[in-house]
């Protein structure tokens, strides 16, 4: 999937959709083959607590305390974090044996982190640049509507 023709779509889904985070996080699933499990997390309090995700089985993971994890960790600095190998990051709260990378952008609203993207790939150092970049204007737009 070309990244600028996915962000054209996105942005459309968001223009129109009620159920807008629900809609982004499908897209997502359903067009990039090396995403393997998405999912929004909200910031509640002290905690990330999961909202939509797409993926084949469910985590363990719906509460996260700000902090705790790459997910976690994400949320405490603001900064994207890109997971080459998840096996290699002690921060790492495994969900899924089959998990071998994962990206986490936070959304950011008025300078306040509301929630965040999660992102795992089967597939060891999936995520580069362009995802990074394609991923945090992504962000950008759903931080309207959290």
């Amino acid at each position: 999937m070309d990244y600028d023709i996915a962000l054209e779509e996105i942005s459309g889904i968001i223009s129109k959709s009620k159920n807008t985070l629900e809609e982004v996080v499908g897209y997502l699933y359903n067009n990039f083959e090396k995403y393997s499990w998405i999912g929004i997390y909200i910031v509640e309090g002290n905690d990330l607590v999961l909202g939509p995700w797409s993926g084949e089985q469910a985590t363990e993971h719906i509460r996260i305390p700000i902090g705790k994890g790459i997910c976690g960790s994400a949320a405490k600095t603001g900064k994207t974090e890109i997971i080459v190998d998840v096996n290699s990051d002690p921060r790492y709260l495994s969900c899924f044996i089959s998990t071998r990378s994962e990206i986490v952008v936070p959304i950011i609203k008025d300078g306040a982190i509301v929630g965040e993207i999660d992102i795992d790939s089967d597939l060891k150092d999936a995520f580069d640049l362009q995802d990074k970049q394609f991923l945090e204007k992504i962000a950008d737009m759903l931080s309207l509507h959290i």
